[in-house]
């Protein structure tokens, strides 16, 4: 079993928030090496929980949405969360993704400069609430990295392809990894001997993403341009199962993990060995839902 213990990815959806408070004692209880909450549900409450609930452990929003909440209100908060955690707090923020704000109606400008904006105004506003915990952008490709390197404490991506990060890294001065500049990836995880089956299931999580023309064009540096050119093609039909056929296993194994506990083990060694320090396994089931694919997850590390 690796010695390198994985941080987890944990959100609490409405009807399971209470069990999802006793997940966070098991997990810091096993030595997972952090709890980090994506945007689904309210990631920075759920982080109150955990600063409530556990002692040791590191944990963070993986993505706080910026056009979702003023920055002076969200450095208010996060000055709070640093503190009564006594450092073990780390704020992800990033822009999240165009549907979502444009079903909530919100406008956006550019992004990078929303961002560079966005952090400025928090750094300040943080200086009469107590300062900020480390602060981490949510990037994916070279642009938002650079900005990450220039004004944030770290960089984390959803789904990037193992292959791609000696690129990314390469970008990442050795001054900055050496002096603590965190390196995260929201892994989608699936642990069942059937390799086919847990890969049909990471399919489904990220059959959305493959429509994103961000992560598409990421992707087409990666080396997967043939891939995405399918799927293009397959959304333009409207045909579901042509963008599935399009994301083959050589796609999805160099950015996901599916298979056995042995080889989910082994795949996060391998994430560990690329230079990220904090791979965030998020965890899904063949046979069930988070409840499920937790317990699986747990037998795997036990």
């Amino acid at each position: 079993m690796t010695e390198r213990m994985p941080a987890l990815s944990l959100a609490a959806g409405p009807g399971r928030r209470t069990q999802t408070l006793e997940l966070i004692a098991d997990i810091e209880r096993r030595g997972f090496s952090g709890i980090y909450c994506p945007s689904f549900g309210d990631a920075m409450g759920l982080c109150l929980s955990i600063a409530h609930t556990t002692n040791q452990i590191q944990f963070g929003t993986s993505i706080q949405p910026i056009y979702l909440q003023h920055p002076a209100a969200l450095a208010t908060s996060a000055s709070y969360l640093h503190e009564i955690a006594k450092g073990r707090f780390r704020l992800g923020v990033g822009v999240t993704h165009g549907p979502v704000l444009r079903r909530l109606g919100v406008e956006t400008g550019k992004p990078l400069s929303d961002m560079r904006e966005y952090v400025g105004t928090m750094r300040a506003a943080a200086e009469s609430a107590g300062g900020l915990p480390p602060v981490v952008l949510a990037t994916l490709r070279d642009k938002m990295l650079g900005l990450a390197v220039e004004i944030g404490d770290g960089a984390v991506w959803a789904n990037a392809s193992r292959s791609r990060m000696a690129h990314s890294l390469a970008l990442v001065p050795g001054d900055r990894r050496s002096a603590g500049f965190s390196i995260g990836n929201m892994i989608p995880t699936v642990i069942d001997d059937d390799i086919n089956a847990a890969r049909a299931r990471n399919r489904k999580t990220l059959q959305g993403y493959v429509a994103l023309p961000n992560y598409r064009n990421y992707w087409v540096d990666a080396g997967y341009e043939a891939e995405m050119t399918a799927v293009i093609a397959g959304l333009e039909a409207r045909d579901s199962e042509a963008v599935q056929a399009a994301m083959s296993d050589r796609w999805l194994d160099d950015c996901t993990l599916s298979g056995s506990a042995i080889q989910v083990r082994d795949g996060i060694e391998a994430w560990f060995d690329a230079g990220v320090t904090a791979p965030i396994v998020v965890p899904s089931s063949t046979s069930g839902g988070q409840a499920k694919a937790f317990a699986e997850l747990f037998d795997a590390f036990s």
